[in-house]
């Protein structure tokens, strides 16, 4: 498996003599070939400026690559779980990598591998299956049947200028579709995409919607959106802040769209801290309910998500409150190599699922600077086990669980009774 890195203008290459390797957390690692598979469809390969790129010589030691290069990453659609970041040091120690989530890629049989597990399908959201075309002509049309919706407005940025493939969903009128609906939020989370402070060193990439939308703005995105029985509209995205924090507008707006349709799943991504808002989100006919969350460990919680007046434990009371209601929950589970496959960190998580009765765990790889994380985090207190043997652990202990990477709708058993 040969070392990938690029020159200062963007081109890649592969060393013959040298073998690629990958990093957990701070330590660089040896990639095992059951850890690989080929570069998925919709996947992006980036240099990370600043770095340097870590491989095995010919002479069989771990060595920097000589010469001006940078080491390479593969940015994974859903549906991919990162097991090593690449194997890199920077150049320069104050160098912050951009908000992505970089994982290790070598190249071997005449191809790029990275190293990652498959876990959920992830034909509904590779960008390929996303007609550019088809997009403006529905981002047009919308815009011009409801021209006084600023909530259309703002999601055409999403959709056109982020090419954000939920927001795209909601013009296409399939699938996941999006509905913000807040512009402030109860957490300061570190890597936060929507906010950051001006001295920020890493500026978040999108922009946070700056009003309060009207029930009659939310009312008609949902309409539009839930025609087919399959159909998800969620509140909560990243263009936005906290969406529990608008509970009144999302409370009204269901309860006018369920009295007109029955179709399709209303689902909110959330922190879930506010317990009694989400308490009342529940009660007006939540289907849906996705957390946030980066650990069950309260101090590895709050270095992340700087949580304003709640603590884990109302998280924990919203999604135990929410699954007694019959809401099919889930958590959207940030993770990092070397991080999350710690000792203490999989047994605080699972006791965690076992606790709120959680129905899926949505793995998502957290962008992040890595050295900017890990210098924010507690440090190791167990064993790091790796990757691809944590996911066998909760796979394992959590069988009734399902292990994935995105929304989706429940299996007709655990819908919620309508």
């Amino acid at each position: 498996m040969n070392l990938v890195y690029a020159d200062e203008q963007g081109q890649l290459f592969d060393h013959p003599d040298w073998t690629g390797l990958g990093r957990g957390g701070d330590v660089v690692i040896e990639l095992m070939e059951d850890e690989l598979i080929p570069l998925p469809e919709g996947a992006t390969l980036v240099g990370l400026p600043g770095t340097r790129p870590i491989g095995i010589s010919k002479r069989g030691q771990m060595e920097l690559l000589p010469g001006s290069y940078q080491a390479v990453g593969a940015l994974l659609p859903q549906g991919y779980t990162r097991l090593a970041l690449p194997g890199y040091v920077k150049a320069d120690k104050n160098a912050v990598l951009p908000l992505f989530g970089y994982t290790a890629v070598v190249w071997k049989n005449g191809g790029f591998y990275v190293a990652a597990e498959q876990c959920d399908d992830p034909e509904r959201w590779n960008p390929l299956n996303c007609d550019r075309t088809e997009l403006n002509v529905k981002v047009e049309e919308l815009l011009a049947k409801y021209p006084d919706n600023r909530l259309y407005k703002h999601l055409s940025n999403c959709a056109l200028g982020y090419e954000c493939l939920t927001a795209s969903n909601t013009f296409l009128q399939r699938w996941e579709g999006a509905v913000p609906v807040s512009y402030s939020c109860n957490a300061g989370c570190f890597g936060c995409i929507s906010e950051q402070p001006e001295d920020s060193a890493f500026p978040a990439p999108q922009t946070r919607m700056n009003f309060k939308p009207t029930v009659d703005e939310l009312v008609q995105i949902m309409m539009e959106h839930l025609k087919h029985p399959e159909s998800i509209i969620s509140f909560g995205q990243g263009c936005e802040g906290e969406p529990s924090t608008q509970a009144k507008i999302i409370v009204e707006a269901m309860k006018q769209v369920r009295e007109q349709t029955r179709l399709g799943y209303i689902n909110i991504n959330t922190n879930a801290g506010l317990t009694d808002f989400m308490r009342a989100i529940v009660d007006a006919g939540l289907d849906l309910m996705r957390v946030s969350t980066i650990s069950a460990l309260d101090d590895h919680y709050n270095a992340y998500y700087k949580p304003r007046a709640y603590t884990l434990k109302n998280v924990e009371k919203s999604l135990r409150y929410a699954a007694d209601k019959g809401v099919y929950t889930s958590i959207n589970y940030l993770i990092f190599p070397g991080v999350t496959d710690r000792e203490e960190e999989m047994e605080a998580m699972i006791d965690f699922v076992r606790r709120t009765g959680l129905r899926l765990i949505q793995m998502r790889n957290l962008n992040i600077d890595p050295e900017s994380y890990l210098n924010l985090i507690p440090k190791a207190q167990g064993e790091i086990y790796g990757m691809k043997q944590m996911l066998q652990i909760f796979r394992e202990e959590l069988p009734d669980v399902v292990i994935g990477s995105y929304t989706h709708v429940p299996p007709a058993e655990l819908a919620r009774p309508r």
